[in-house]
């Protein structure tokens, strides 16, 4: 078929993406729960930002970190979605040098944005279970405030970084890029230079982003459960609980999936290459969907004021 023959002499101001490398003819039945999780995001996270917009009781720390991961959630899957949906449904595979550059940037920069938050909502929950009364004196405005700007300058700085490797090297054709976005990792094959400075850069600062976060998120949820388990009422640890592991499970469906496809697509030696793309796909995919039900509405707050919205 014509849309996938490897264009050989394109000038490299312009890339193919393949899409799901051969899984093109399950391109149709892959897109639709892509669509659908698309979609899902979309609709849960706007709703969020809503309803705690609109909603002067949920002006806490706690929802100004929700609002921001509902945020991020949006750019991040807006920022590959609809290309992607492109390449599945009409085999648009053609994208800008500078359109995928921009792409790679804003999918790295907010997935390691997206992980500073869930440390900062864990350190939260930690403080909320493990300090209730000194929560306000704790999370004071300045403090929220330093935490998002930490949160949000990290990523940009390291992808910024990473950006302007990729821009001085110059690339190859045959201009395909073996994926379903611009991940930089299979951009960077495309270098005719020496890529291994970029390459293990960015597979340090992966590592380093992925590891130093979920540990921090580990140590806060084990003083929480350490917390919950001096709890008098079975109630209320059972409900604790439910709460922790559904936060874990959604964690985890980010962490694992994102440096494993990272390190399959620098060491798989004889793996299939559309598992290494679902995985890269699926993270960034899931966790936004799912986080809006997950951290919105299983909490009261966030039902109540769903309530009062649906009443006014």
């Amino acid at each position: 078929t014509m849309p996938h023959s490897h264009p050989t002499n394109t000038s490299l101001s312009e890339l193919h993406l393949t899409g799901i490398p051969g899984l093109q003819h399950l391109h149709h039945w892959i897109s639709i729960p892509f669509c659908l999780l698309y979609l899902v995001t979309l609709a849960g996270n706007s709703t969020l930002l809503c309803v705690i917009k609109a909603d002067p009781s949920l002006h806490l720390p706690m929802f100004f970190f929700l609002s921001m991961l509902a945020v991020i959630d949006l750019v991040m899957s807006t920022s590959i979605s609809p290309k992607m949906l492109g390449i599945f449904w009409f085999h648009s595979t053609a994208i800008s040098l500078d359109a995928c550059l921009t792409q790679m940037y804003f999918v790295h920069a907010f997935s390691g944005m997206e992980s500073g938050v869930l440390v900062a909502m864990a350190f939260d929950r930690y403080v909320a279970i493990c300090n209730p009364l000194r929560y306000l004196s704790i999370l004071t405005s300045p403090v929220v405030a330093a935490i998002g700007l930490a949160t949000l300058l990290r990523p940009v700085v390291f992808m910024s970084l990473l950006t302007f490797q990729i821009c001085r090297l110059p690339l190859c054709s045959p201009a395909v890029v073996d994926h379903s976005y611009c991940e930089h990792m299979a951009v960077l094959k495309l270098a005719c230079g020496d890529a291994a400075f970029s390459t293990t850069y960015s597979l340090s600062v992966s590592t380093y982003v992925g590891s130093f976060d979920s540990l921090l998120i580990a140590l806060s949820y084990t003083l929480i459960l350490r917390a919950v388990l001096s709890l008098s009422s079975p109630q209320a640890r059972k409900k604790a609980f439910s709460t922790c592991s559904s936060h874990l499970c959604i964690m985890a469906l980010f962490y694992i999936p994102g440096l494993l496809s990272m390190y399959m697509e620098r060491y798989h030696h004889g793996l299939p290459p559309h598992i290494q793309v679902l995985l890269a796909d699926l993270y960034l995919l899931i966790p936004p969907a799912f986080n809006p039900l997950i951290y919105g509405i299983r909490m009261k707050q966030i039902r109540d004021g769903v309530r009062r919205a649906i009443s006014r």
